[in-house]
């Protein structure tokens, strides 16, 4: 990838899934650890970047496995991962500068060597940010299940909740796909996930529910639901684990819970939903996309599609 984030010619480059939303507190750095963690049981070769120079929660939360890993003698997967040192020039221009070097070195040298590229963003716009973006070849942004969450994609009517402007970041996700789209036929896959999933049924939140319909419609993306308010979740970050990771005593330092099992349940449902291309079903539909995207300018007849 060159710097505008862009795909170059020549051996095969990793699979990037960034995980993006302007508004903290929505479950962001759980999701993309338990992606990860997703991925590196399935054998992959996973590289992870946090750009958020500011909180670090994803680096955090790797560095707790990593100190989990030692205290128990235990072996939890891991991936290579890098974090953007936070600049601290006068300038903002300057900053940019020199955090976007990073970033482009830090890509330099994972996107020939491993399978996939998870990139956790910053709750804030920024340079590095939208290049994250533009490179997405899948975007999760995750967001709790409310209203209050619903204005980082758009903006509805009160009395109706019919959907009458997009935000912002809806409007930076939208030039960023078309920006791939124009550059290298590059295809972003955009999933919207609803976390802190409430299990009661209630008017507000079948507006809700209508109203995201409406706005994945405009925006061409996809709805999947995401993790529930879960304690167990909170309790897992300080040791590093993940819901998808063995539950024992070894690990935890006590057996497994029925909360344990449900969470683990609901990532499974999500990442079904995400359909990556992590087993030979995705890869085999991650093949078709690209074949579609490479003869997308091409007349029916030409791609020998139909029988004589």
């Amino acid at each position: 990838m060159n710097m505008l984030g862009t795909r170059e010619a020549g051996p095969r480059q990793a699979y990037v899934i960034v995980c993006g939303n302007e508004k903290g507190g929505s479950g962001k750095t759980t999701t993309a650890m338990h992606l990860v963690v997703a991925l590196l049981n399935a054998g992959h070769k996973v590289a992870s970047i946090d750009l958020d120079s500011r909180q670090k929660s994803l680096t955090r939360y790797i560095e707790n496995r990593k100190a989990n890993n030692r205290r128990r003698g235990i072996s939890l997967a891991v991936p290579d991962h890098f974090v953007l040192d936070r600049a601290i020039a006068d300038s903002v221009a300057e900053n940019e500068t020199t955090e976007l070097g990073q970033f482009q070195d830090i890509l330099q040298q994972v996107e020939r060597t491993h399978d996939f590229i998870l990139i956790d963003t910053p709750g804030h716009d920024s340079y590095s940010m939208r290049l994250a973006h533009s490179m997405a070849d899948t975007l999760v942004t995750p967001i709790n299940d409310s209203y209050v969450d619903f204005d980082v994609l758009g903006q509805v009517d009160p009395a109706t909740g019919e959907v009458i402007d997009i935000s912002h970041y809806a409007k930076m996700v939208r030039e960023a796909r078309r920006h791939r789209r124009t550059v290298d036929n590059g295809l972003m896959d955009w999933v919207v996930v609803r976390n802190r999933l409430s299990h009661l049924t209630s008017r507000n939140n079948q507006s809700l529910s209508e109203s995201l319909k409406d706005l994945s419609m405009r925006l061409g993306c996809r709805l999947a639901d995401g993790i529930s308010e879960r304690v167990v979740f909170r309790e897992l970050f300080p040791v590093g684990m993940t819901a998808l990771d063995e539950m024992s005593s070894e690990t935890l330092g006590s057996g497994p819970t029925l909360s344990h099992l449900s969470a683990r349940q609901e990532v499974r449902s999500l990442l079904n939903m995400l359909k990556l291309p992590i087993d030979d079903q995705g890869r085999r539909r991650a093949q078709a996309r690209r074949m579609w995207l490479d003869n997308a300018s091409r007349p029916m007849e030409d791609l020998g599609i139909f029988a004589d």
